[in-house]
């Protein structure tokens, strides 16, 4: 860790240079030729970086970033946030570290936290922040933490893993023992330092591949921010036999969208429709979890299609995803598409189609945004159809 850059006059310069592109400051000649110039830049697109995704880290004074991988891949602040809503005990050891954003907020619910990190350059990078942060319940371990398990010999509350792809797993199938650490190999080892795991695994992690791999999962928490999936966690507890719940959430700037379901792998249980006044979309969450039939049921609307997964209702209901106001359907035929669609503009979605959205822009000169929605689309009868619809805001 080089603390050289926190020297006011280097700080002043990389708080004025925030959101300068890079490329245009590699140029210039270092103003300060003491403190290696990479480095200087380093921080600043770094700290850039951290402006919108890590606001308490970006206030702060003194902070200093890691390369700007490390910030890219770090969990954003919400989705901590959100995250440490789900645990809570005494004690907590976090076997990957990392920079620290989701043991920032573990701290808030735990008396203790042990924060595990191999690379000891960052170890003492995240050290030096919480002391500008004031968290001062967190101990830190600069090395691999099995062996920090196995030295310190004690029972945790919880133990937390967020498992990182190995390289020489690239162009495989997503698989937790492709990652370290080993989650599924050494399962029954971590039982032995703690009865609960909270396991976060990358979003493109298939749901099925994962339980697959692990044993006693209770909960799997899909976590999106502003409808993009970011977080797949796996709540795990030792011994536990009953039915795993699904939950999902959607964390947007005003309200959070929260929709559970036990996982069941019965027979499709959805009731089907043509389109009615409404059209519903579900959020990226529910779209990953893949309880489409649960959607309909819970919210006593219908499906469209088994495939195509937007739903309707003759009354309008609150949702967790977007919703739509239907003005037509039309056939998706020459006819049709020439008098509603050819040269206007409008927001284009194909759900369960044989088409491309770029290819059907192109085909029908379809400018992109204004206020029409259009859903290509499969309806029950296996007609292919598109829906001409208004956003409700």
């Amino acid at each position: 860790m080089n603390t050289s850059i926190l020297h006011q006059n280097i700080q002043d310069f990389i708080s004025q240079n925030i959101g300068t592109p890079i490329s245009k400051l590699a140029l210039q000649k270092n103003p300060f030729p003491e403190v290696d110039w990479i480095l200087i830049l380093n921080q600043i697109e770094a700290k850039s970086k951290a402006k919108e995704k890590l606001p308490t880290w970006f206030a702060t004074e003194n902070i200093i970033y890691p390369g700007k991988i490390s910030v890219e891949q770090t969990s954003s602040e919400k989705t901590a946030a959100y995250k440490a809503s789900l645990v809570s005990g005494k004690t907590l050891i976090d076997l990957t570290g990392g920079f620290g954003v989701d043991d920032y907020y573990f701290s808030k619910k735990f008396e203790i936290v042990a924060h595990c990190e191999i690379n000891p350059d960052l170890s003492a990078i995240v050290k030096h922040n919480f002391k500008q942060l004031g968290v001062e319940n967190c101990t830190f371990y600069a090395e691999d933490s099995t062996n920090v398990l196995n030295k310190l010999n004690q029972k945790w509350d919880w133990i937390y893993i967020d498992p990182s792809r190995r390289n020489d797993a690239k162009g495989k199938v997503f698989m937790l023992k492709d990652c370290l650490p080993n989650v599924p190999e050494l399962l029954d080892f971590y039982f032995e330092k703690s009865d609960s795991l909270l396991i976060k695994t990358a979003p493109l992690l298939d749901i099925s591949a994962g339980l697959s791999e692990l044993k006693f999962v209770k909960n799997i928490h899909i976590i999106a921010l502003e409808n993009e999936v970011k977080e797949l966690l796996f709540e795990i507890h030792n011994h536990y036999s009953g039915g795993i719940t699904i939950k999902t959430a959607n964390l947007l700037k005003d309200k959070t969208e929260t929709f559970d379901f036990v996982l069941d792998n019965s027979a499709d249980s959805a009731l089907y429709h043509l389109p009615q006044k409404y059209l519903y979309e579900p959020n990226s969450a529910i779209m990953k979890s893949g309880g489409f039939d649960q959607v309909g049921s819970f919210f006593n609307i219908n499906k469209l299609h088994k495939h195509s997964h937007l739903y309707t209702s003759e009354t309008l209901i609150d949702f967790p995803g977007r919703r739509f106001e239907v003005e037509k359907v039309i056939s998706y035929n020459k006819t049709d598409m020439k008098t509603e669609l050819l040269n206007q503009q409008a927001n284009v979605t194909t759900r369960n189609f044989p088409e491309t959205v770029e290819n059907i822009r192109k085909k029908w000169k379809i400018k992109n945004g204004g206020n029409l929605y259009c859903f290509f689309t499969t309806d029950k009868n296996e007609n292919k159809i598109v829906l001409i619809c208004r956003k409700i805001t």
